[in-house]
């Protein structure tokens, strides 16, 4: 794999959890998982593929991408279902 397929697959990955951290109050339990849980899967893509640490900071800065679109995505959901109620 190539580090932009896994860059890609870092950021769909996190994705959905932005999008649950995004409605979670910040420090509690739910919005600290939303951000460790997919460690471990970007950890063993990256072992797996046979990419060594130097490529570490791309996927963290791939992982804060992907948290920051899924809550926006979170707050687009969310004004949209408050406009179809009104």
């Amino acid at each position: 794999m190539t580090i932009n397929e896994i860059m890609l697959f870092v950021f769909l990955l996190n994705l959905p959890f932005g999008y649950i951290r995004g409605n979670a109050r910040k420090f509690s339990r739910k919005w600290i998982m939303a951000i460790h849980i997919p460690v471990p899967f970007v950890f063993l893509m990256r072992i797996l593929s046979g990419m060594n640490y130097t490529v570490i900071p791309l996927l963290v800065l791939s992982d804060i991408a992907g948290q920051i679109a899924g809550a926006k995505l979170r707050k687009i959901d969310m004004n949209r279902n408050i406009r179809a109620v009104e």
